[in-house]
């Protein structure tokens, strides 16, 4: 509403400025305006008017402003300027009189290029710090966070964000949130079902009043020509922020690379209860594990439990010894045998 108010009141003055201006021969002003100018005033009205607008134009089409980018620019035309300016000190006292105003306007062009495109090109290494007061929310601190599409369509991400442990702002991609959706649009019932569930998880933390989700446009060309998990990684170092998933590839791929990585399956492994050699456990057998003789059962947490020697006994709840547990970043297992005691 703001911007709004700001671009009518822009558009009032432009047109108050020029009718003073084509008119100022009327209005007995001391400003000498052009004959054609004086001869066709309404042509000129509209074409005047069309400039001044350009600007607002530009403001609507290009709706992603990036703060590096602006300051980018801002600086290294400071920069370029006061660079010509001092080059030109040593260059007027060998150039010849006829020249200086070229040589002014050539050097004055080419370092203001050198300068933004050298900023602009090395802005992830040396930042321009400016600054300024946000009026409307107060940031919350910690780095941000990429959000995948497996962490969504897992759907525990909402149940961390619900303990408000998590105090950095969640930035789910666009391009993540159309893969959701394509999973939602598919005709399997099993994946369409497990979309929907991403998209209602996103829903969810998005009204939640103690998490800020922030669903990232990018835009860019080198993003959009690589792979899903390349895209998540090279947004995060943009960003200077980490990744929330549960994918054990994207995983490693942000851990080579140095980039913070929350996976969603360590934490629920590092609050799930230990369970130790000689533990006793009752578990269900619904199916025959990948040798003849294990049967496997599962938690109420989800965790897979193999069972030696109940292959042969589906459908029975029995009661098992743990021998061993293995534990990753893609899950847990864990290994028993019956208790004949």
């Amino acid at each position: 509403m703001l911007l709004i108010i700001l671009r009518v009141c822009y558009f009032m003055v432009c047109v108050g400025s020029i009718i003073a201006y084509i008119n100022s021969d009327f209005l007995d002003a001391n400003i000498e305006i052009p004959d054609i100018i004086a001869n066709n005033k309404f042509a000129a009205f509209v074409i005047l008017l069309f400039i001044s607008q350009i600007f607002t134009l530009l403001d609507l089409v290009i709706r992603r402003k990036r703060i590096e980018v602006i300051s980018g620019l801002y600086f290294g035309i400071l920069i370029g300027v006061l660079l010509a300016f001092l080059l030109n000190q040593a260059l007027f006292t060998v150039v010849h009189e006829d020249f200086k105003e070229l040589v002014n306007i050539m050097t004055l062009l080419i370092m203001c290029y050198t300068s933004v495109s050298v900023i602009l090109q090395t802005k992830d290494d040396f930042r321009f710090v400016i600054p300024y007061v946000e009026f409307a929310r107060d940031l919350k601190g910690g780095r941000p966070l990429v959000v995948d599409s497996s962490s969504l369509i897992d759907g525990r991400i909402a149940d961390v964000v619900d303990t408000q442990i998590l105090e950095s702002q969640l930035v789910v991609p666009d391009f993540v949130l159309q893969e959701v959706q394509n999973v939602a649009d598919s005709s399997d019932k099993s994946r369409r079902s497990r979309g929907r569930r991403g998209l209602e998880v996103l829903a969810k933390m998005q009204k939640n009043p103690h998490a800020e989700i922030r669903v990232e446009d990018t835009s860019e060309a080198e993003l959009q020509a690589q792979a899903v998990d390349h895209r998540i990684v090279e947004l995060a170092k943009q960003l200077r922020g980490g990744v929330i998933t549960n994918d054990f590839n994207l995983n490693k791929v942000a851990s080579v690379q140095g980039i913070l990585v929350i996976n969603l399956n360590d934490v629920a492994n590092a609050l799930r209860p230990r369970y130790i050699p000689g533990e006793r456990l009752r578990i269900k057998i619904i199916k025959i594990g990948e040798s003849p003789h294990q049967g496997v059962g599962y938690l109420d947490d989800g965790t897979m439990v193999v069972c030696e020697g109940a292959a042969n006994r589906i459908g029975e709840d029995i009661d098992c010894v743990v021998t061993s547990v293995l534990q990753s970043s893609a899950g847990r297992m864990i290994f028993t045998k019956p208790d004949d005691h």
